[in-house]
């Protein structure tokens, strides 16, 4: 094994934190005040996130907009050592920082992100493309690929989507989505929602609801209109959660899957 590749491998702790340095400069602003500055920040994924957080060296924070949290959030971020509130210009916003209770990872803070929980950080950059909801792993691809596969999906036995030209996405731990063109969607079948999600790797997405008798999940539908260049293939077209509905790919059915989405998909008769 090269030391290139073993500098740059993932680390397990023995508390069950796994870490990796990063290289990338990473900064984070509340508002218009830059709190982060860093040229080594860590990839932090705790035991029980699928996801990443960063964490930084105490030199490149500013610790001086930092003060012990007045609440704590007991139980969180995987048995935390200390909680921080941010305060900045008489502001104070609680428990937005914290450490980590792992001896490699020492010497570092973390932040929420805003988007993701609602308190923290609300701007974040890596070198100077801005990034949302939590860092992109980079152990995580997504690839975005045009078919001509038949895919057809129902609901409640009504065919609502059949498409000869679907992009296909595979994104790392989760079931093969198909995109759909708009005009091989019985769209009028559903109903705009007010619904939206923010993903790192796709952009922002818009949603709709099932309109007819079957019991789905609401926002069952949903589109990316200005997606990441990097899947710039799906723009505009529709995807299905394949937790929820029928789907059949060249005449076989796809047997629905069980993901970190499956939860939340509490069926819901249509209005």
């Amino acid at each position: 094994m090269s030391a290139l590749f073993t500098m740059r491998s993932v680390r397990t702790t023995p508390e069950g934190f796994l870490w990796e340095p990063g290289e990338r400069w990473v900064r984070g602003r509340k508002g218009e005040v830059t709190v982060v500055d860093s040229h080594h920040p860590v990839l932090v994924w705790e035991p029980d996130r699928p996801v990443p957080l960063y964490a930084f060296p105490r030199e490149e924070v500013r610790e001086d907009l930092l003060r012990p949290a007045k609440n704590p959030r007991a139980g969180k971020h995987s048995g935390s050592q200390i909680f921080y509130d941010l305060e900045i210009d008489g502001e104070l916003f609680e428990n937005a920082a914290w450490t980590y209770p792992a001896e490699d990872l020492a010497g570092h803070i973390a932040f929420e992100w805003a988007e993701r929980s609602g308190r923290g950080l609300d701007r974040w950059y890596e070198e100077e493309e801005e990034i949302f909801i939590h860092p992109k792993d980079p152990h995580h691809r997504v690839d975005a690929l045009v078919s001509s596969r038949h895919v057809q999906i129902e609901i409640g036995g009504t065919l609502v989507a059949d498409t000869r030209r679907p992009v296909l996405l595979f994104e790392t731990g989760l079931p093969v989505r198909y995109y759909i063109p708009r005009e091989d969607v019985r769209l009028d079948l559903f109903g705009p929602t007010d619904h939206s999600t923010g993903c790192p790797y796709k952009g922002t997405a818009e949603y709709w609801s099932w309109r007819g008798d079957a019991e789905v999940p609401a926002n069952i539908v949903w589109s990316y209109s200005e997606p990441l260049p990097a899947v710039a293939a799906i723009t505009g077209r529709l995807a299905f959660y394949n937790e929820a509905v029928d789907i059949a790919v060249d005449g076989e059915r796809v047997e629905r899957p069980v993901t970190p989405f499956t939860a939340t998909l509490s069926p819901r008769a249509a209005s």
